[in-house]
This record gives C-alpha cells, structure tokens and sequence, in this order.
C-alpha cells in the first residue's frame, strides 16, 4: 500500500470522526488502545500468525500470498491506488516498524518489503469505535470480525487502526472482483458493495472447516517459502507459533499502543 494512500486514508478518517461525533472520540479511541483496557470478554483462545521476514524476501512468496486472499475473498482489483482494496500487501519495513528505526539504521533494512495485514489485536481499537457492530471480536477465538450488512461507512474504525489495516469501497467493487467463464466470482465468498469497509479475516470460512488461512498454506507452497508465514492458536501450547515465539526473536507493530497484535515477526 503506498504512502499516499495511507495519508489519504487518515485524513478522511479523522475527517469523518471529526464531522460526525467531534475528535473527543478520536482522543478515547486511542486512549483505550494506548492504556490497554478492554471490556469485552476475553477471548478463549487467539489465533495468531508468524511471518518470518528472511523468507518473505523472497518476492514470489508474498505474491503468492496476495494472489492466494484475492482469490479465496474475491478483493476486488482496482487500479487506482487511492480507491485499492488490500487485505494483504507489503510495504516497508521503516513504514511497518517506525518505532524500530533509528537514524543508523542500514538503509537496505528501511527499504525491506514487509507483508502486514489485519493484526486481529487482543484490545482491537476498531470495535470501540464502530457505533453498529459491523465490527467485534470473537469470543471464541480473538478473530476481529466484519459485517458489511451492519457496516454504515462511517470509517470510524479506519480512523481508529493504527495500522491502516482496513479498506473503504469508493466505489462499487463487484465491478473489479475477477471471474471465471460464466462470469461468475471466484469464490463462493460474499461480494462487497459501495460504502463499506472490508479487511483481512484469518480466514475464519477456512477455520472453521480445519483448514490453514490461504496466504499461509499459498507461502508454504511456493519453493523455498516454507516456513514464511504459520499460523496456529496462542491458547495451545504445543502449536507451531507458541514454538517459534519461544524459540525466536519476534517483534511486533506498535506494541506501546497497547493493542496487542496477533501478528508477530521473526528478525
């Protein structure tokens, strides 16, 4: 995702926030996020990715990964960059990790692309914002959920990620999503409409049937990629990604915030 679209997206954010309830609810947003409360249950179990950023180097192992989602979730493909859709994408590293960055620190490390997406965060900031429910968080799993049906487009919860993790459909995104011969989608995934926000999921319609998000088992299939991303449950101590947080060092975005992201990185 580019920088402009990034500043793009923050501006009308905090433009809508400030039109529709006034910036006190900006200002209790990321206060909430920033001191860590979180009255929702908690959650009994979380789902959480590894993505190990040596193998994700490898540009065909983030293209797989992006072709994967926009296939499994029919994203729609728009070119203009300030009306794109991205559930996942990379950007870089000193965009990802501005608070691991410092003024010797090697440029070719700044300039690393690094594959983010929707953190699914412990204390998820969004859903205290979003004034119909569209979005909530499991209690079952963690997973930060979306309904386009409940979904306003107010892009509160846009102004409220710090991560800019969420997309805005400005436009109608049924006339992007790609099909097969019969000109039908892709997938048997919804379609979205015009006015309303969209992200990553975790593939919880995969989930449910026992199978690996699309991203993760697309990287563990391109040669050399295995390993790239892991996915697996916090709540259970023998999984892959328990294993690999103990034994690695992972860093994760903007932990001062309070959030808690469930995406962590192996450096």
């Amino acid at each position: 995702m580019s920088e402009d679209r990034r500043t793009f997206l923050k501006e009308v954010g905090f433009a809508a926030l400030g039109l529709g309830c006034g910036f006190p609810l900006v200002r209790a947003a990321f206060a909430e996020a920033q001191h860590g409360t979180n009255q929702d249950a908690e959650p009994s179990s979380q789902w959480a990715m590894v993505v190990d950023l040596e193998k994700c180097l490898n540009g065909e192992v983030r293209a797989a990964c992006v072709e994967a989602c926009h296939r499994e979730h029919n994203v729609p493909e728009i070119p203009e960059a300030d009306d794109e859709i991205a559930w996942i994408w990379d950007e870089e590293y000193k965009h990802v990790f501005p608070d691991q960055v410092h003024e010797h620190t090697p440029a070719e490390l700044q300039e690393m692309p690094v594959l983010v997406l929707c953190n699914h965060c412990t204390n998820p900031p969004c859903v205290r914002v979003c004034p119909t429910q569209a979005t909530w968080k499991r209690e079952s799993d963690g997973l930060v959920m979306m309904d386009q049906h409940r979904c306003i487009g107010c892009r509160y919860c846009m102004a409220a990620c710090p991560y800019g993790s969420r997309s805005f459909n400005w436009r109608d995104p049924r006339a992007y999503v790609r099909t097969d011969e019969s000109g039908q989608p892709l997938s048997d995934f919804p379609t979205r409409t015009k006015g309303v926000v969209e992200k990553c999921n975790f593939c919880a319609e995969r989930l449910r049937d026992g199978r690996q998000p699309a991203c993760v088992e697309a990287a563990n299939a391109v040669p050399g990629g295995e390993g790239a991303l892991t996915f697996g449950s916090l709540a259970e101590p023998d999984s892959d990604v328990v294993r690999i947080l103990g034994e690695k060092h992972t860093i994760s975005r903007r932990v001062n915030l309070g959030t808690g992201p469930n995406v962590y990185y192996v450096v």
